[in-house]
C-alpha cells in the first residue's frame, strides 16, 4: 500500500478537489453513529478499523470494507506504526447501473475483503487519473470498481445501494445549498411534489426535514475535521451553525466526542 500512498500524495499536491478522501490519525479515534449517506468503500492502508456494536468487526491493513447507504455505524480507527490511514470512495446510485441489482435478494449490512492485486491496480489507476479526468470518466472508473468486485466474487456489492429515497434527495439539496435556509415550498418545487406528498414519504422513511438536516450537517462537519485543517469555528459556520458552542454540543451528542477531542487525535506524536 506504500506505492498507493505515494500516488495519493502526488495527486493531492496537484489537485485538492479529488473523487476520494484520505482519513488519517495519530491517536486512536472512537466515533459513534457515523452517518453513511452514500455507498462507501474504505481501503485501510495502515492501522486497523473496528466497526459496529461493540466494535466486533475488524478491517485490517490491506483490507477493505464496503458499507451501504442508509446506515449509521460506530467506528474505531487504530493507528499502527504512528499512523492510521484509510482511503474512502463514495458512490452514487447511478454508479450501480448495469449491475444485476434486482437479481440479488439477500441484503447485507457490509462486506469485508482482501485488497488483492487486481483491486490495488484498479485503485492505482483511479487515483492516477483523478487529478485530471472529467467527472464522466471518473464515474466510469467507479463503475469499474463495482464490476471488478462483483466478478471477483463479491456479489454482495449489488446490495450496497438501496432504493432512491426522498431523504437522499433532500440531503443532497441541503449540501448543494450550503445549508442556507430552504423553505418547504422550495424543497417541494425541487422535488416536484406537494407538501402532503412530501410529509407522507418522509413519514414512510421514518425521518423528518430536521433529522435529515442534522445528519447532513454533522456528517459534513465530521468529514471536514478529518480531511482539512480548517478551524472548528469555520467548519461550524460551513455546516450552517450560528454558534460554535451549538455545533460542539450537537457534535458530541451524536459522535460521543467534541470536535476539539477529535482534532487532538490527528496531532503528531
Amino acid at each position: 500500500m506504500d506505492d498507493i500512498m505515494r500516488l495519493v500524495q502526488k495527486v493531492q499536491f496537484a489537485n485538492s478537489e479529488l473523487p476520494f478522501y484520505v482519513y488519517t490519525s495519530t491517536y486512536e479515534q472512537n466515533i459513534l453513529n457515523i452517518p453513511v449517506a452514500k455507498p462507501l468503500l474504505i481501503f485501510v492502508v495502515n492501522g486497523e478499523k473496528k466497526l459496529g456494536e461493540g466494535f466486533k468487526l475488524t478491517c485490517q491493513s490491506n483490507e477493505f470494507i464496503f458499507l451501504p447507504d442508509n446506515n449509521s455505524i460506530h467506528m474505531r480507527n487504530i493507528p499502527n506504526k504512528k499512523k492510521y490511514i484509510a482511503i474512502l470512495i463514495e458512490f452514487e446510485h447511478q454508479d450501480f447501473d448495469g449491475l444485476p441489482i434486482n437479481n440479488f435478494s439477500h441484503k447485507t449490512d457490509y462486506f469485508i475483503g482482501n485488497a488483492r492485486e487486481e483491486i490495488k491496480q484498479c485503485l492505482k489507476q483511479f487515483i492516477t487519473i483523478s487529478s485530471w479526468a472529467p467527472k464522466k470518466i471518473l464515474s466510469l472508473r467507479k463503475k469499474e470498481f463495482l464490476i471488478l468486485l462483483y466478478h471477483l466474487g463479491y456479489k454482495e456489492v449489488v446490495s450496497m445501494v438501496g432504493r432512491s429515497k426522498v431523504s437522499h434527495k433532500i440531503h443532497d439539496l441541503l449540501i448543494r445549498n450550503n445549508f442556507r435556509e430552504i423553505t418547504m415550498d422550495k424543497i417541494c418545487d425541487a422535488l416536484a411534489m406537494s407538501q402532503s406528498t412530501l410529509h407522507r414519504k418522509l413519514k414512510s422513511e421514518n425521518t423528518s426535514i430536521k433529522e435529515i438536516k442534522d445528519r447532513a450537517r454533522l456528517g459534513l462537519g465530521l468529514h471536514l475535521l478529518q480531511t482539512t485543517e480548517k478551524s472548528i469555528s469555520l467548519i461550524s459556520e460551513k455546516c450552517g451553525y450560528q454558534s460554535h458552542s451549538r455545533f460542539t454540543q450537537s457534535f458530541k451528542n451524536r459522535f460521543g466526542l467534541t470536535p476539539t477531542e477529535l482534532r487532538k487525535t490527528k496531532q503528531p506524536l
